[in-house]
């Protein structure tokens, strides 16, 4: 195999001439050979070519059916929703058909996930191993955003700047320039992750790549630059390994304007796979979202220009050096300080509509924002508009000074030039996209389709005063017809897999809030010629659950409304983790109740010899690797930490979901689309709370069972789950496990000996 790490833009940013790289673009005419399924499971079974380079080779039923279905959209241009259990054995089994496919037709197939984990494995370990078993060469790309990688132009131009007379650098920064400019001697790749050591955040956006900055074919460093070098190996891929995030970027913009036969963020393609598909809607919704504050304001106005006392510095002043003009910097920093002050006028505003939660622009709160909040967001973005148009018209003269005196030559001046002008723009358009969006929250009632929102953030840092400061976000209510345009009409096969797509064992949920379901009407409609094949498959866990998991309920436990619900989680998690001498995760819906119990147990389970861990006191891969590295230690957890947690063996013998992990109601995100529901008559509850409820809770259950040979204990502190109707949804979406549904007290002393010989707790 041939292995390449590419880090490409999140937008274009190139232009016509670049495209020298990507003349290989796909056709629509070639006939498209059928894979054999029989040849290809064969590959997988007791035997077969990967069989025998497994050193734990299971024959796996499950798994070989799950091929089978993804061999079949590929043959037939179909969509593909599969649930596959925890050790099915998923990624064999889209990446064996994957990878015949592209070898037999020459096509390039993406192939998207969600974490970086997962993204590392299939690269580094599963497709080389495939690859070998085959006995086949292809080249595979590992695709990570642009913003990771070093521009050699950028940083020549952070070096000239450093120092006294520094334009962009502030002291103390310079000396990590350096280390920078050593370091990109010898880098390989010129990834960020290949830094010997941590670069200061500020330091990094200055000599980073970025799509509005880059000058492409133009740039004087093009020979060596990292990016070009890495694009034409890309373009020579046909397996792509990206994340969501940029197959949503590479998609949107071509579902947009710029088509699906050339080159994007990703070079063409028309099969995708995408693993951990539960959170397409998520990150789609993330994608789609726009955001801003007063600090990301601050920053690109002091790339243009600043002053710490009678210094001055900034990329104007620099493009001013190229006008003949007078010096304008005293009016540029009037407008800045107009600028400035209605920004923090308008976050002290946000902040106190604020309080301690998010505030939404809806229409009943019209008279309070038109009063508070409308006229600050109009003299903000007038203000910005003023000075993005100053700034325009001094690039606009540089640029025609430039022309009349080289008449077209591009010398290294001329170059230079082109770089600064470049820059400045990019500072300019992001000016104008902040100035857009308070526009856009002035005029939030036009915009139904859409959720406007305001949220407190906490500044972290120490040995200053740090202050609180609100950030202005917009994101779409419903992402299902984005995603039905981008994803599922125009490409010809979409895998999409994950161990929990279904609820009840239905994927309805799911497909809808995606946009599969409009997909499937969207041709349905224009006849039966054109209906488009939606398959879809259940592939239950191999994994012994009925024998090896114990799922315990305590019958007397409290509904979270309870005053005493807050006590009883703080007792039993004590109580349980005590049983089971560590080794336990134990799962929270809010830091709130993370706290409580965490302060409430670790001074107890200490005495045991049972060290505790807590989220966000440390960074979360070492967390977890200080709990996986100790057999008697908890972990109290919440948010990202139910799921992506792969904790096998002794590590991990008892999960507690202290909570049923329903959506907060104040998530703005999640309030208008439940009002969107129920604008069209439905039950927001069942149709969007509950659901999206048992997914989050089925991946904190799977947090488990991660190898055949593990067991333990999965313990639901919340009283809803036996005491409400919607409960049984969420216990008929587990796998089939030994029960104990008793009080606690009962369950505490017995209800372990009902898998004890397998668990091999302590009592």
């Amino acid at each position: 195999m041939w292995g390449v790490i590419v880090v490409l833009s999140l937008m274009a940013g190139w232009d016509d001439d670049d495209e020298i790289f990507f003349d290989d673009e796909e056709s629509d005419e070639h006939l498209v050979k059928k894979l054999d399924s029989s040849a290809i499971i064969a590959e997988l079974e007791a035997g077969g070519a990967i069989a025998k380079r497994l050193p734990q080779y299971e024959n796996r039923a499950s798994q070989l059916d799950l091929m089978r279905l993804v061999i079949q959209g590929f043959n037939e241009d179909a969509l593909v929703a599969a649930e596959a259990g925890t050790g099915v054995g998923k990624s064999f089994a889209y990446l064996l058909p994957a990878v015949s496919f592209a070898l037999l037709n020459d096509e390039r197939i993406a192939i998207s996930t969600a974490t970086i984990t997962l993204q590392q494995q299939l690269f580094e370990k599963d497709i080389p191993l495939v690859l070998s078993a085959l006995g086949a060469k292809i080249k595979t790309v590992l695709i990570k955003g642009r913003g990771n990688f070093l521009c050699r132009r950028r940083l020549l131009d952070a070096l000239a700047q450093s120092g006294e007379s520094g334009v962009l650098i502030d002291e103390g920064e310079n000396e990590q320039i350096q280390q920078i400019a050593d370091w990109a001697q010898t880098a390989k790749t010129g990834s960020k992750s290949e830094l010997p050591f941590m670069a200061k955040e500020g330091v990094w956006a200055n000599v980073c790549s970025e799509s509005d900055t880059c000058l492409g074919q133009r740039c004087p460093m093009k020979e060596t630059c990292f990016v070009m070098e890495i694009r034409r190996q890309a373009a020579e891929a046909r397996i792509l390994v990206v994340n969501h995030h940029l197959l949503f970027a590479d998609l949107a913009t071509r579902a947009e304007s710029a088509g699906y036969e050339g080159t994007v963020v990703l070079p063409p393609y028309r099969r995708i796979i995408i693993d951990e598909a539960h959170t397409i809607e998520n990150s789609a919704t993330s994608f789609f979202s726009e955001s801003w504050s007063k600090l990301s304001l601050y920053r690109h106005i002091a790339r243009l220009y600043r002053r710490r006392g009678a210094a001055k510095r900034g990329l104007l002043l620099r493009l001013q050096a190229f006008s003949s003009g007078p010096d304008n910097s005293d009016e540029w920093g009037e407008q800045i300080d107009l600028i400035r002050d209605a920004a923090q006028q308008l976050d002290e505003a946000a902040l106190e509509l604020c309080g301690k939660e998010s505030f939404r622009f809806i229409p009943e709160r019209a008279p309070l924002i038109e009063e508070r909040l409308l006229p600050l967001l109009s003299t903000l973005s007038e203000d910005i508009l003023s000075w993005t148009q100053t700034i325009s018209a001094l690039v606009e003269e540089v640029e025609q000074k430039e022309e009349e005196k080289n008449g077209g030559r591009k010398d290294a001046a001329a170059a230079e030039n082109a770089m600064l002008l470049r820059e400045v723009s990019s500072c300019r358009k992001r000016l104008a996209a902040i100035a857009h969006c308070s526009k856009n929250f002035i005029a939030f009632r036009e915009h139904p389709e859409e959720v406007f929102w305001i949220e407190r953030r906490a500044s972290r840092g120490s040995g200053r005063n740090y202050e609180d400061w609100a950030l202005f976000t917009k994101a779409p209510i419903d992402i299902s017809p984005k995603l039905t345009e981008a994803l599922f009409e125009p490409n010809k096969t979409v895998v999409c897999l994950s161990a929990t797509l279904t609820v009840a064992e239905r994927f309805t949920y799911w497909e809808s809030r995606v946009g599969i379901k409009l997909a499937r009407e969207s041709f349905s409609s224009e006849g039966d010629a054109a209906m488009r094949k939606v398959l879809q498959g259940r592939f239950p866990s191999p994994f012994p659950y009925s024998r090896a998991v114990l799922l315990a309920i305590p019958t007397d436990a409290p509904l979270p409304e309870d005053k005493s619900f807050r006590a009883f989680v703080n007792e039993g998690v004590l109580r349980l983790a005590s049983l089971s001498g560590g080794a336990a995760l134990i799962l929270f819906t809010s830091f709130e109740s993370l706290n409580s119990a965490y302060h409430y147990a670790k001074e107890r389970l200490y005495e045991q010899g049972i060290r505790c861990f807590k989220q966000g006191d440390d960074d979360r891969s070492r967390l977890l690797r200080a709990f996986l590295d100790d057999q008697k230690s908890v972990l109290f957890a919440t948010d990202s930490f139910w799921e992506g947690v792969d904790a096998p063996g002794d590590t991990l013998k008892l999960v507690i979901i202290c909570r049923l992990p329903f959506k907060a109601p104040n998530d703005p995100v999640f309030e208008a689309r439940c009002e969107a529901v129920l604008r069209r008559g439905a039950n927001p509850f069942m149709e969007l709370s509950v659901p999206e409820a048992v997914m989050k809770f089925r991946q904190g259950f799977g947090r488990l069972i991660r190898r055949a040979s593990d067991s333990g204990v999965v313990a639901v502190l919340d009283g809803r789950i036996l005491k409400k109707r919607y409960g049984e949804v969420f216990l008929r979406s587990l796998p089939k496990t030994k029960t104990s549904f008793t009080d606690f007290d009962t369950l505490c002393l017995s209800a372990f000996d009902i898998v004890l010989p397998t668990l091999n707790l302590r009592i």
